[in-house]
């Protein structure tokens, strides 16, 4: 898909449709039409008016022509798109697409950039939302030759001359990152039968194997036994599937401003273990590594974006299993600091292998810690489907990643770490326990179990993707049903203001 920058209006005529996007504002609409240089443009304006077409959000108004078919869509502002418009707009646009073939699009930089000049931001918005909108996941269907395919080649945008560079510079940066996002979303998507431990890791060594400034090590049982991994080994034993444990280390040329490290939660599939989950609890527990699918995501495409950070990513991948090996309830297990942690309930499993994984992160020589889990149905029933709970022991960092999702468009809300809560995952016969002492405030007491074992001079923060992982419906016009790779985006932004 290539993005062709033109000078003069008549160069944009090539392609098959031009989208328009129109502010719900009568004046804004007036003078989009003016712009437009229809011949009578009264003419225009009384079709939108008989259409009661008003540029309310989500509304469309197809002109036809013979030389270019218009397409307007509604924004739903009044005064001023974001980046986040920008990129919704562009989901719109393939839905249209979708159903009617066509293979160049055009649009019109100034039709666009309503009340914001940030002409690099649009085009990664454009692309981002055009990639993420076309995804879908259909690799185990069979062929569907009623089915309109998604063949979009050229996209034309008249711009003004000066603005060429970070327009191209924007697409290409948009293009890298839903690629990124699809990465992660293919990950969590796959069966549990595909997507092992094993599979995982031979996805981080193949982005290794095509990338000189990104190396992974996979550490097998034998290994992660040796360096005190108890903790996590426990969760595995259960499975017959071999554990992997998957570090991966990006280091930008020159100078390094920065060394952070993302652990991302990696059970490829989680039964409960002997606390065994019902039927319709487990049918979707494929997606329990989500964690592990952003970091993956992430480093997919990190070397192209070139961030001026190193980066370590930090996954401990199992499966949560029963069997006649698996951990019990009143198990004591100790992680790879010397840390004792009972094991209250089974299905409480992802935070006490985290108990390993942000030790062995922390030993890398990092400053900052960000880690993924799909951790707790307690954050779903705070905060709803479409948000993540974003916990951080320090201010700075929340504020940058809540900057980051702002401009990304994943959603993401400040929940607290109160210390009067810590007392809720004592134990009386270790250190600490897996499940608090009450049903209350189940995404916070699972925050504050995994602070247990960040030390006092790293900053941390923790994401607890457990709803937005997987979209039961369509999230917003680029996220279908599906895996939704949240946080790839996200975690760039961050990066990059660091």
């Amino acid at each position: 898909m290539d993005l062709l920058i033109k000078t003069k209006s008549e160069d944009i005529m090539e392609a098959e449709v031009l989208f328009v996007p129109v502010l719900e504002d009568e004046q804004a609409i007036k003078n989009t039409i003016k712009s437009l240089q229809y011949d009578d443009q009264a003419w225009v304006l009384d079709k939108m008016s008989k259409e009661k077409f008003t540029g309310k959000k989500d509304q469309i108004l197809i002109m036809p022509d013979d030389e270019q078919v218009v397409i307007f869509i509604g924004t739903g502002q009044a005064a001023k798109l974001s980046v986040e418009d920008w990129r919704q707009i562009a989901g719109q646009v393939v839905a249209y697409l979708k159903r009617y073939s066509a293979q160049s699009i055009a649009m019109v930089a100034s039709h666009w950039l309503k009340g914001n000049q940030n002409v690099r931001a649009l085009t990664q918005a454009m692309a981002e939302g055009i990639l993420l909108a076309g995804y879908d996941f259909d690799k185990y269907k069979k062929e569907d030759s009623s089915k309109i395919k998604l063949n979009l080649e050229k996209v034309f945008v008249l711009a003004k001359a000066n603005q060429r560079v970070k327009l191209k510079q924007g697409w290409q940066v948009g293009l890298w990152l839903a690629e990124g996002t699809i990465k992660a979303r293919d990950l969590v998507n796959e069966p549990a039968s595909v997507m092992t431990p094993t599979y995982l890791a031979r996805q981080a060594e193949q982005i290794a194997k095509v990338n000189k400034s990104i190396s992974a090590k996979i550490l097998e049982k034998a290994q992660v036994k040796k360096m005190g991994m108890n903790a996590f080994l426990a969760v595995d034993q259960g499975s017959s599937q071999v554990p992997k444990f998957i570090h991966l280390i990006y280091k930008p040329t020159g100078r390094t401003k920065d060394k952070i490290a993302i652990v991302g939660k990696g059970v490829t599939f989680d039964s409960g273990g002997l606390n065994i989950k019902t039927g319709d609890s487990m049918e979707q527990m494929k997606i329990d590594m989500g964690g592990a699918a952003t970091v993956v995501g992430l480093f997919s495409v990190l070397a192209q974006l070139k961030p001026k950070v190193e980066v370590h990513g930090v996954i401990a991948a199992c499966e949560n299993m029963p069997s006649g090996a698996a951990i019990k309830p009143g198990d004591i297990v100790k992680n790879m600091q010397g840390k004792s942690i009972e094991i209250g309930n089974t299905d409480a499993e992802g935070r006490v292998t985290m108990a390993d994984s942000l030790a062995y992160a922390q030993k890398q020589g990092i400053s900052k810690v960000v880690d993924l889990a799909t951790l707790t149905g307690a954050v779903m029933a705070a905060l709803g489907t479409d948000y993540a709970g974003l916990f951080a022991n320090d201010e700075k960092l929340a504020k940058g990643l809540l900057k980051a999702g702002d401009v990304s468009g994943e959603n993401l809300w400040l929940l607290p770490l109160p210390l009067e809560y810590k007392k809720l995952n004592q134990s009386k016969v270790a250190d600490i326990k897996n499940i608090p002492s009450t049903r209350y405030g189940g995404a916070i007491t699972a925050a504050l179990f995994l602070q247990e074992f960040i030390e006092e001079d790293v900053k941390w923060a923790h994401l607890d993707i457990a709803a937005p992982v997987y979209a039961e419906k369509p999230m917003n016009s680029y996220t279908p049903v599906g895996g939704v790779g949240f946080g790839v985006r996200t975690l760039f932004e961050w990066l990059n203001i660091l």
